[in-house]
C-alpha cells in the first residue's frame, strides 16, 4: 500500500465518475458545440451567480487568462508573496502579459485592506508602474490551506472600487474554503470580477479548471485560451467528470479536512518536529527540527511507502484526498508516532 500525500492532485477518477466520463455527450468545443462542456459551464456560472464561465486544461492557464483580462503591459497586480500566480505559474505574469507582481509581506498568504490599498501606486506617477488588478488565494497553497476572513474580502472589494482595480480570485481550492467556512458560492460570485476554480484538486477530477466571470471582465476570455493554446476539441468527456464532482464531493471534503487535523496533533506530539502550521482545511504544513535532516526524513517514509513532499528550510507538506482512506489514515498516524 501507497500513501501519497504530495497533493490532492494525484487522486483517481472513480468508477462512478469513469461511467459519467465515458456517457458524455461531445462536440467539437472549439466551435462551442460540445454540450456536455456547456452544461459544466453553464452550472458553475448559476452556482456562482456570475455571468460567463469557461473550462480549461489547467488552473494555471485559467489565472493567467484572468491577469491578462484584467490588465495591460507593463502593469501591476497586486498579491501576496506566498500567491500561486507569483510562486508556482513559472513567470507567466510577465512571460504572458507583460506584467509585475507587488508582493505584499502578508500572514500565511493573506493580506489586509489597507495593505492592499497602501501597496498601490499613484496612477499619476509615470515611473512605477500602473496599479490595475487586486489577486488574492483562498485557501492559500503556500499558507498551509488558509482561509480569508470572508469580512476582510469585502474591504478589499471596496479599495479595489474606489481605485477602479480589477479584482481577481485564485479558488483552485475553494472548494475547501466554501465547506470549512460554511459560506456559499454566490457569496463569491457578488464579491469579485473573475474566479478560477480547480475540479482537479479536492473534488478528484482527472483534468480541468473553470473560469467564472461577470460578462464585462470575461470580454476575451475565449480568445485568449486559443492563444495560450487551450482550445480542445470533444473535451466533454472532461467536463462530465466535473459535474460528477460538483454533484458527490464536495461535501466530503469536510473529511479531508478532519483527517489533516488529526495528522496535526499527531506531528505536535512528535520530539523531531519543531512546529506544526494551524490546520484549517487539507494542507499540513510542519517544521523538523534544525538537527533534522529534510531529506532524510523524506526518504524514511519512502521506505514506508509514504509520499510527502518537502518545501525546503527543513518544512514539509502533507494534503489530504478522497483516495487517502480510513486504513492508509490509521497506517499514517501509527507511523508518525513511532518515529
Amino acid at each position: 500500500m501507497i500513501i501519497d500525500l504530495r497533493s490532492d492532485t494525484v487522486t483517481k477518477p472513480s468508477k462512478e465518475m469513469l461511467d459519467a466520463m465515458m456517457s458524455a455527450k461531445v462536440g467539437d468545443d472549439v466551435y462551442k458545440e460540445d454540450l456536455t462542456v456547456n452544461a459544466l459551464e453553464q452550472k458553475l456560472a448559476e452556482m456562482f451567480g456570475m455571468d460567463e464561465a469557461l473550462f480549461f486544461p489547467t488552473g494555471t492557464m485559467a489565472n493567467q487568462t484572468a491577469l491578462k483580462l484584467h490588465t495591460n503591459p507593463g502593469d501591476q497586480v497586486i498579491c501576496d508573496k506566498y500567491a500561486h500566480i507569483y510562486n508556482y505559474e513559472g513567470g507567466g505574469a510577465s512571460f504572458n502579459s507583460g506584467i509585475s507582481c507587488k508582493l505584499i509581506d502578508g500572514h500565511r498568504g493573506m493580506f489586509t485592506a489597507d495593505q492592499a490599498e497602501t501597496s498601490i501606486n499613484p496612477p499619476d506617477f509615470y515611473h512605477s508602474p500602473l496599479t490595475s488588478l487586486i489577486e488574492i488565494e483562498n485557501t492559500t497553497n503556500k499558507g498551509g490551506g488558509a482561509c480569508w476572513d470572508f469580512e476582510e474580502l469585502k474591504k478589499i472589494r471596496e479599495v479595489a472600487d474606489k481605485h477602479s482595480l480589477g479584482y481577481h480570485l485564485d479558488g483552485a481550492r475553494l472548494w475547501n474554503a466554501i465547506v470549512a467556512k460554511k459560506e456559499s458560492a454566490k457569496q463569491y460570485g457578488e464579491l469579485f470580477d473573475t474566479i478560477s476554480v480547480c475540479l482537479s484538486k479536492g473534488l478528484g477530477c482527472p483534468i480541468g479548471s473553470v473560469l467564472i466571470g461577470k460578462k464585462e471582465s470575461m470580454k476575451g476570455a475565449l480568445r485568449i485560451r486559443k492563444i495560450l493554446g487551450g482550445g480542445m476539441r470533444q473535451v466533454g468527456y472532461l467536463a462530465a467528470a466535473g459535474l460528477y464532482a460538483l454533484d458527490n464531493n464536495i461535501e466530503r471534503l469536510n473529511e479531508d479536512h478532519q483527517r489533516a487535523k488529526e495528522i496535526g496533533e499527531v506531528l505536535s506530539e512528535v520530539s523531531l518536529i519543531k512546529k506544526v502550521e494551524p490546520i484549517e482545511t487539507n494542507i499540513v504544513i510542519f517544521e523538523l527540527n534544525d538537527s533534522i535532516s529534510e531529506v532524510d526524513f523524506l526518504n524514511k517514509l519512502k521506505e514506508k511507502n509514504i509520499h510527502i513532499i518537502g518545501m525546503g528550510s527543513n518544512k514539509l507538506r502533507m494534503v489530504t484526498h478522497l483516495d487517502y482512506t480510513n486504513n492508509m489514515h490509521e497506517v499514517l498516524l501509527s507511523t508518525l508516532k513511532n518515529l
